[in-house]
């Protein structure tokens, strides 16, 4: 009888940074508890880095309400980051003045980041003793008919 986990997430959309520096405080926090994730984020010094410690909180703060609005027992020390993303958005084509009344173009990019918080399985489930493997199988074919 598995029992399913419920994700609870969080969307920070068009964020003024680059994905890419994004996923560089997102890999800090990818895995770790909530609570451990929230401190890093705090102390990271990173321009995003209270944006997503904002989104952590508010992944926190969904996860509390639906499960107070559908009975859920949730243990808000037991969650942890499932995933943490940082996907393209859209992009706003910019211009440079360059040397000899000429232009360059470039591009400042919008990341949308995603946060999703799930409940770590209670440690009763982990296997403590691994089973004793079985005895091999006995060879047949030739070989095997030959030695006989």
């Amino acid at each position: 009888m598995a029992v399913e986990t419920r994700e609870f997430r969080a969307e920070a959309r068009f964020q003024r940074v680059s994905p890419q520096k994004a996923r560089l405080v997102l890999d800090l926090i990818k895995g770790r508890g909530v609570q451990e994730a929230l401190e890093t984020a705090a102390f990271t010094k990173k321009r995003i880095a209270p944006v997503i410690h904002k989104l952590l909180t508010s992944a926190v703060d969904n996860a509390k309400f639906v499960a107070g609005e559908e009975g859920i027992d949730l243990d808000v020390d037991n969650l942890y980051v499932k995933q943490a993303l940082a996907n393209d958005g859209p992009r706003m084509k910019r211009i440079r003045p360059a040397p000899m009344g000429r232009a360059y173009r470039y591009q400042r990019r919008l990341a949308h980041i995603v946060v999703s918080l799930a409940e770590r399985e209670a440690a009763g489930d982990l296997v403590t003793k691994a089973e004793e493997p079985e005895a091999a199988p006995k060879k047949t074919g030739k070989k095997a008919a030959k030695k006989a």
